[in-house]
């Protein structure tokens, strides 16, 4: 190669580093990234797990017992009056209500059934030994037992179901009462309109129970005032306090008597005594019945086919109300009056004309603002 080749070639490639120094700097080449490429750092989607952390153990505890309250020990206890606890009427319902408040409040509750009026007091004691917060005791005859006991156990709560209260305000005993007189007094309305005898008729406990009277005296009064006309064959039981609401066998041939005597409803109102007058008055045909206390639908399905309604006194919820009072400290003492009224028609409910059922309305709501009497007492 000759000297002036060599020099040119020389010059040129100077030329040409000179250049790349001085020029635009060259484009980097764009790379498209692969999927497990990523140039930015992603946006992770957390999970349900990392979102909320979970707590441990001692942070549950912790934040249960500040959302809860503390529940805390709660004995209640029921002693019956004479009869069974499941006597489809009065005891039963009574049971009710300390069922429902014991389930609810996570109470420990117990019963025991009476045999002989003589064990009343027996009776409370087991409760009131054994450290119980309430005790709740039923019907007007063992009132004077339950006195007796709220004077020996100051810090146990009294519940005494139609037992008023009197002879003064006793610190520790609600006696729950009720105006049997006003639901006798619709069953009366309800039993005048229905016969097509003008005869009714009312099997009862004994008369020694001031809210059996009641019921008569109402009952008698809410016929006479739909037909001032009507027969009312009303008849109470003979015996004394520890038969006269256990005996079946005489409800249901007293009823059978009156049904004879051409009675077309029948009233029955004493315990299992009342039952078996619904009973019996269910073999007749056309004829019609009225329990008790409680909605007897539910509780004497052999009388469905003439059960019509009942003359109800709401003791369930009276004794479940009283409870929870008892519970939270605001407990009543004195009498509490619960409230009363009469049962669905359930299967009878197309059988009661539009105007029966206006003359009910019509008489509760005289006895609501006094314009009605029930001549109760008489």
């Amino acid at each position: 190669m000759s000297k002036k080749v060599l020099v040119v070639l020389t010059v040129l490639v100077i030329g040409s580093l000179f250049l790349a120094a001085c020029g635009p700097a060259a484009e980097e080449p764009v790379v498209e990234p692969t999927e497990e490429v990523v140039v930015e750092e992603p946006v992770v989607e957390a999970t349900e797990e990392e979102v909320v952390e979970e707590p441990t153990e001692e942070e549950v505890v912790e934040e249960e017992e500040v959302e809860e309250p503390e529940m805390r020990e709660f004995k209640i206890g029921l002693v019956t009056d004479v009869g069974e606890v499941d006597d489809k009427s009065f005891n039963q319902s009574a049971w009710e209500g300390v069922v429902l408040a014991g389930e609810e409040l996570g109470a420990e509750f117990n019963y025991v059934e009476t045999s002989d009026a003589k064990d009343y007091m027996a009776n409370i004691q087991l409760f009131a030994d054994a450290g119980y917060d309430v005790i709740v005791t039923v019907g007007f005859a063992i009132g004077e037992a339950t006195l007796e006991a709220a004077a020996m156990y100051p810090d146990v709560k009294f519940i005494g179901v139609d037992q008023g209260q009197w002879g003064g305000v006793v610190d520790n005993v609600a006696g729950l009462i009720f105006e049997e007189d006003k639901s006798g007094f619709l069953a009366g309305v309800l039993a005048a309109s229905l016969s097509e005898t003008n005869t009714i008729a009312a099997v009862l406990g004994t008369d020694l129970i001031p809210p059996v009277v009641a019921f008569k005296v109402g009952y008698e009064n809410g016929a006479a005032w739909v037909n001032p006309d009507i027969t009312v064959i009303s008849t109470f039981h003979p015996g004394g306090l520890d038969v006269a609401f256990t005996d079946p066998e005489w409800g249901a041939t007293t009823a059978a008597q009156a049904l004879e005597q051409g009675a077309d409803v029948v009233f029955g109102a004493g315990g299992k005594t009342g039952n078996g007058a619904l009973i019996e008055t269910a073999g007749y045909e056309g004829a019609y019945c009225i329990g008790v206390d409680s909605d007897q639908w539910e509780t004497v399905p052999e009388a469905h086919s003439c059960l019509v309604s009942s003359a109800m006194k709401l003791i369930t919820p009276g004794v479940y109300e009283l409870i929870n009072l008892a519970y939270e400290g605001n407990f009543p003492a004195g009498n509490f009056v619960g409230a009363v009224g009469l049962a669905p028609f359930h299967d009878f409910e197309a059988v009661i004309p539009q105007e029966i059922v206006d003359k009910i309305e019509e008489a509760r709501l005289g006895l609501e603002d006094g314009s009605i009497s029930t001549g109760y007492p008489e």
